[in-house]
């Protein structure tokens, strides 16, 4: 019998089939590890063989996963619903806030679209007002907090959105100071964490966060179709079940195992996150993200943080080297495993991207920025072979031309 691969941080023996040489794109879609393919396999397997037999034990892995994530974040199992993406997190929790006509969302310049469509769409329907804040820079992240003090200062604010990390620039927001600028006025953080859940350090109690969203397909190694969102326990009274479907409702699945008298139509929602989880889910997408977070849980977030900083610090001194301008914070408090860097002046930044692409460094390209973003797997070892693609690229386009 095989023994299985145990993850080990610096190492990509459970991603066998990755083809890049060096994978820098975990900020955009993880790739898929072994473990995760495991997973998916065994529910497809599961229900070929049992059929509406395989749903019952899946849905009890639902639980299981609900209580590593809440350990990932410092919450409670019971604090989460499971939901098909941070979008789908975002919106539900837009959708059914006890809004009151007047109250006001302050949004922040340069967000990623999921944290700020669902509050404009929310402001059209409840009658709401947006403030906006400036895009938040590293070098001058006291001047974003002045900004929403003064905001929050024009009262009536009922949220303030945003990400735990910033996703063009890689800024590691002050969550806790954020908290701290919100509750002294009322208002109430919510987060999107796609962009920091499965590198970055979390703590939703610690930090003070009333909400939080995340995905599975980015840092978290999941696959796309799962995700959750979190309620502190003192604000679940202030969501109405606007969104709430058959599975929403107390012991909604009691009818279809237990025998005959117990579908009744006037079964009370339930009064948890989880009265979000309205319907069928992505079975095989929960169990791709319960496989991928037993190995985050297993590496640490700590550790797999402290792993990718030595690896992000050479690439940006060596690009620096190189002409491009970084704008990773300065700020240990503010950085996290990714590193944004624009190109030299003389430097077609796609062009750059598919050179990389082509020579096996995969990265992404967000809003102009050249966005490289190393997990547990990289090594510091596979820095000079990204340094050689960006060299070897910036020389071809610098190549004088032939008349």
């Amino acid at each position: 019998m095989t023994t299985p691969l145990l993850p080990q941080l610096g190492h990509r023996t459970l991603f066998p089939d990755l083809q890049p040489r060096v994978y820098l794109a975990h900020a955009a879609v993880s790739p898929v590890s072994t473990p995760v393919r495991a997973a998916v396999n065994a529910v497809l397997d599961d229900y070929a063989r049992l059929g509406s037999g395989a749903f019952p034990p899946w849905i009890e892995q639902r639980q299981r996963l609900k209580a590593a994530i809440a350990r990932l974040i410092g919450a409670e199992a019971d604090d989460l619903a499971l939901l098909q993406s941070t979008t789908a997190g975002l919106m539900a929790l837009a959708l059914c806030l006890d809004w009151q006509p007047g109250e006001r969302v302050v949004l922040t310049q340069g967000e990623f679209p999921a944290n700020v469509t669902p509050w404009q769409q929310a402001a059209k329907q409840f009658g709401l007002e947006i403030s906006w804040l400036p895009q938040p820079r590293a070098d001058a992240i006291a001047v974003w907090l002045d900004a929403l003090e003064h905001a929050l200062a024009g009262g009536r604010v009922r949220v303030v959105a945003v990400s735990a990390v910033q996703f063009q620039t890689g800024l590691r927001m002050p969550l806790a100071a954020i908290a701290g600028l919100c509750q002294a006025a009322n208002a109430e953080l919510v987060v999107d964490a796609v962009q920091a859940l499965g590198a970055v350090p979390l703590d939703v109690q610690a930090q003070g966060i009333d909400y939080l969203a995340c995905g599975a397909h980015k840092w978290c190694n999941g696959i796309e179709g799962a995700g959750f969102l979190y309620v502190a326990p003192q604000r679940i009274a202030r969501l109405q079940p606007r969104m709430a479907g058959w599975l929403s409702h107390e012991d909604g699945l009691g009818f279809l195992f237990r025998g005959a008298g117990l579908l009744l139509h006037d079964r009370p929602i339930r009064r948890r996150a989880d009265f979000l989880e309205i319907g069928n889910l992505s079975t095989a997408s929960f169990a791709a993200m319960g496989a991928a977070v037993e190995v985050l849980e297993s590496l640490g977030i700590a550790e797999i943080f402290a792993h990718v900083q030595p690896i992000v610090a050479a690439l940006e001194t060596a690009l620096g080297a190189r002409g491009f301008t970084s704008v990773r914070a300065r700020d240990p408090q503010l950085q996290s495993c990714t590193l944004a860097v624009l190109p030299p002046a003389d430097i077609a930044l796609l062009t750059l991207f598919k050179q990389l692409t082509a020579a096996g460094v995969a990265t992404s390209v967000p809003d102009g920025y050249l966005r490289l973003a190393p997990h547990w797997p990289n090594a510091l070892p596979e820095v000079p072979f990204v340094l050689a693609a960006v060299d070897a690229a910036l020389a071809a386009q610098r190549a004088p031309t032939v008349a």
